[in-house]
């Protein structure tokens, strides 16, 4: 399964940086993923409903640790392409989006991103 477009959308708050949308191969898209910064760095939530006992529960996520680190390293690459292209936080780009090459982590076949 590949990653074939990654869309971040960046949020002024303190602890919640953004929300990515992931695609996979060209066919699933997984909205509300969330860029949050932790206590040890930046780190990728997976989506999540809150239940009526008030706890959360991911509806989406990756069954091991290789993909997860996959999914992570693609959303915080187009996070930091992101913030760090000129773009306000606030603000998200009309235009197409751009076509970049992720390097493969721990053994997995190259994906290709795009950031809007």
């Amino acid at each position: 399964m590949n990653i074939t477009e990654v869309r971040v959308f960046p949020v002024n708050e303190d602890k919640l940086k953004a929300y990515a949308t992931i695609t996979f191969d060209d066919c699933f898209v997984v909205r509300d993923l969330k860029v949050i910064n932790g206590n040890s760095g930046l780190f990728v939530a997976m989506p999540s409903k809150k239940r009526r006992d008030g706890s959360f529960k991911d509806v989406a996520h990756p069954l091991n640790n290789e993909f997860r680190a996959v999914i992570e390293n693609a959303v915080l690459d187009a996070y930091e392409a992101e913030i760090g292209g000129g773009l306000p936080a606030e603000t998200e780009s009309s235009e197409g989006a751009s076509s970049e090459s992720v390097a493969p982590s721990e053994g997995e076949a190259e994906e290709s991103v795009s950031n809007e």
